[in-house]
């Protein structure tokens, strides 16, 4: 590996045991290391957005089970929304959940922090407003990589600016539609018709405004109109080559 100030350094010198063909080579290879991932980073953050309905929970559930809490951290925004109470209510007195005034911003930007700082965290879920739930402990333990979604993880300033690798899962708007149908009937217990009158007067204007406008900023948009495995198989793979490079710098630092 070459020193740091030598990297882009198109000058000829020498390195012992090194030619100079074996010289341009570990420049160039040292190039693509160094514009890949940044020098001695310690964590890889990942933001995961899209609108809802657009399977950031299933994306995220089947990237779970690819590998241990030492490997992978996932921490959704989710688990950050402010008390019932704290919510506006619309003009029909239907509380806004699909607001980014409905999330503790703060809470979950710290709680980012700290786990890069190594620190373990603990959180009761949120349940919305299904009262048949009980809310579980959840414990959010640090790893090298951390995953950070939620709808607003790109529309908040500070936590966008965490993060190295940045997706976008898509979908057309019908299917969102009915995902979001058969999520908050089992899920919520929300009837058809407030499920649809939410959808039109809060999810769809969130989406256009706060969500759709960072597309073209992302890293990776994955296509979710019927499956996603492919782009599965994108962050599986850039997820463990940093991770096949940590512990190859480990051994090296050893």
């Amino acid at each position: 590996m070459l020193p740091k100030d030598k990297i882009g350094d198109s000058t000829q010198y020498t390195v012992a045991g090194f030619t100079n063909d074996q010289m341009k080579l570990e420049i160039l290879q040292e190039k693509k290391r160094h514009y890949l991932y940044p020098v001695n980073q310690q964590h890889l953050l990942i933001g995961i957005t899209g609108g809802s309905g657009s399977g950031k929970t299933s994306f995220i559930r089947e990237l779970k089970k690819l590998y241990t809490v030492n490997e992978v951290c996932i921490i959704s925004q989710d688990d950050y929304y402010l008390p019932r109470e704290h919510q506006l209510c619309d003009d029909r007195g239907v509380a806004n959940f699909d607001r980014p005034q409905s999330i503790d911003e703060q809470a979950f930007h710290d709680d980012i922090r700290r786990l890069i700082r190594g620190e373990v965290i603990e959180r009761d879920e949120y349940t919305f407003n299904n009262a048949k739930k009980q809310p579980d402990k959840l414990v959010f333990y640090p790893a090298p990589v951390i995953i950070v979604e939620g709808l607003f993880v790109l529309h908040f300033t500070r936590i966008r600016d965490l993060l190295d690798l940045s997706v976008f899962l898509h979908a057309k708007e019908n299917l969102k539609v009915i995902r979001r149908i058969r999520r908050d009937q089992v899920e919520r217990n929300y009837p058809l018709d407030d499920v649809l009158y939410r959808y039109e007067h809060h999810v769809l204007p969130t989406f256009e405004k706060y969500i759709q406008p960072y597309i073209d900023d992302c890293d990776l948009i994955i296509n979710n109109n019927h499956k996603f495995d492919m782009g599965l198989m994108v962050i599986k793979g850039f997820i463990q080559n940093w991770l096949d490079r940590q512990a190859a710098r480990d051994v090296l630092d050893a």
